[in-house]
């Protein structure tokens, strides 16, 4: 019973091995990679002339940027649960779709608050969008040796996406209009979907499952409290009673969430994960990396443009030595990860 067990994982092996269709999946996965990262970059560059046209306050224009990423980051450990049971394809296809409709809400955006609800949408289908897709990728590739070098060209699609992001922002922004920022987006979308539907396998797990909707539900309302309490404090203050309530109520939640995950039997996010030394330490070294990164494009965009009266052409280019960074960097660690393994990589960078 063991060697017919075994058979068909290496059934699959071999025949990955020789087709060549994983290579063309995977070319199908970057491209909705690069257009997440397209959207950020180009986003980011083009948010000065959105805050003018729009006439948003100074206060809520990091919503523009806070509302993707607070949808994305809350909801991103449920989408991947939802893709492993409901099918990696149809989650990525639902991704895609989603994507691009909100996209397209943006690009027609009449207000701010339709900009911020659009932006949250792009979020929610992010984090739909982006584990599956690096799901696909595990389950597509079995060897560490080709897996390493998937995920080296997932990576370095990031570098590069946002460089061109960047520079396209820049002429987009400054040649036609920023909505022309969020809209190109939808073909992308569209190609990548097409080109999905062809390419790629169905995948899921079969074990029966049940969704952590009260874990997902306490850590999306604590994450988006404590980060709302934060943005109070430029026109209220620290020691406001607003601040102060919407923090304590934020943390309150993710204490909720925390008791909630460590007597789930199925967790969303088991604390074994977190609390294990090496994973804990890497997931927090990522948590600064997005904490410094966020906080560098958004506030630097404005200073570039605002004070030192650069182009929007002009910002994009001065951020491009990260983008080149992050390309080093991205292919550097595809081929040195098998040699010296994660926890070298992490401590290096």
């Amino acid at each position: 019973m063991s060697k017919t067990a075994k058979q068909p994982v290496t059934s699959t092996a071999s025949e990955q091995g020789a087709d060549p269709r994983r290579w063309r999946a995977l070319i199908v996965i970057a491209i909705a990679q690069l257009m997440i990262v397209l959207d950020g970059s180009i986003v980011n560059i083009a948010l000065p002339s959105i805050q003018s046209q729009l006439s948003v306050s100074d206060g809520d224009r990091q919503w523009i940027v806070t509302a993707y990423t607070l949808a994305f980051g809350s909801l991103l450990l449920l989408g991947g649960r939802i893709a492993d049971y409901s099918g990696r394809k149809r989650m990525f296809l639902i991704g895609l779709i989603g994507f691009a409709i909100a996209s397209a809400i943006g690009g027609f955006a009449q207000n701010s608050q339709m900009l911020f609800a659009a932006r949250g949408l792009q979020g929610v289908f992010a984090a739909i969008l982006a584990p599956a897709a690096l799901s696909l990728i595990s389950v597509t590739f079995t060897t560490p040796k080709e897996r390493s070098r998937a995920f080296g060209v997932y990576g370095a699609v990031a570098g590069v996406g946002a460089a061109i992001g960047l520079i396209m922002g820049g002429l987009l922004t400054e040649y036609l209009d920023w909505r022309w920022c969020f809209l190109v987006n939808v073909p992308i979308a569209l190609g990548a979907l097409i080109l999905a539907i062809v390419n790629i396998k169905e995948s899921k797990l079969s074990d029966k499952t049940r969704h952590d909707i009260p874990g997902a539900i306490t850590a999306t309302l604590g994450l988006f409290f404590i980060v709302f309490g934060i943005t109070r404090v430029e026109t209220d203050g620290w020691e406001s009673f607003q601040t102060i309530g919407y923090l304590s109520l934020g943390v309150a939640l993710m204490g909720l969430f925390i008791l909630i995950q460590s007597r789930s039997k199925q967790p969303m996010l088991p604390l074994r994960i977190v609390t294990n030394r090496v994973r804990g330490a890497a997931y927090l070294a990522a948590l600064f990396v997005g904490i410094a990164g966020i906080s560098f494009f958004l506030f630097m965009s404005y200073y570039l443009q605002l004070i030192l009266k650069f182009t929007p052409i002009q910002t994009g280019l001065s951020f491009l030595p990260f983008s080149f960074g992050v390309i080093i960097a991205a292919v550097s660690t595809g081929r040195f990860l098998p040699k010296f393994g994660p926890r070298f990589i992490t401590f290096t960078g």
